[in-house]
């Protein structure tokens, strides 16, 4: 069973930056996939970037290209998400998830296991 904890969700003006990180705890696969959605009031949730494992490989949206930076702490069973150039539409909350898998996938989905989320908002 494997559980997910967010954190490093935050207020900032728009321009500033946030990283939030999720610990996991648990078993794992020997490859897996992790990702960062969010959700924003009256919104979809969305994916906003995913890390394979055992590729390296990873994904961004287009919207978060070149700001957002997914990585891992394999030692300390972290993923982090360092978010610059906030922007007011960055507003949601934020979650972790994780599954098994052996090539990149970061469709809502494909992941079995969720955090509880961590709120960001930015502010124009």
């Amino acid at each position: 069973h494997v559980q997910l904890v967010e954190s490093g969700g935050g207020s900032v003006q728009a321009g500033g930056s946030l990283r939030l990180s999720c610990v996991a705890s648990g078993y794992f696969y020997s490859t897996y996939c992790m990702a960062w959605f969010r959700q924003a009031p009256g919104k979809k949730r969305e994916g906003v970037a995913a890390l394979y494992t055992g590729a390296g490989s990873t994904y961004y949206r287009d919207s978060v290209k070149g700001r957002f930076t997914i990585s891992q702490d394999t030692a300390k069973n972290t993923l982090y998400l360092q978010m610059n150039s906030l922007k007011p539409e960055d507003t949601a909350m934020y979650y972790c998830a994780a599954d098994r898998c052996t090539d990149l996938f970061y469709g809502e989905a494909d992941f079995g296991y969720w955090g509880q989320g961590t709120q960001v908002t930015v502010s124009s």
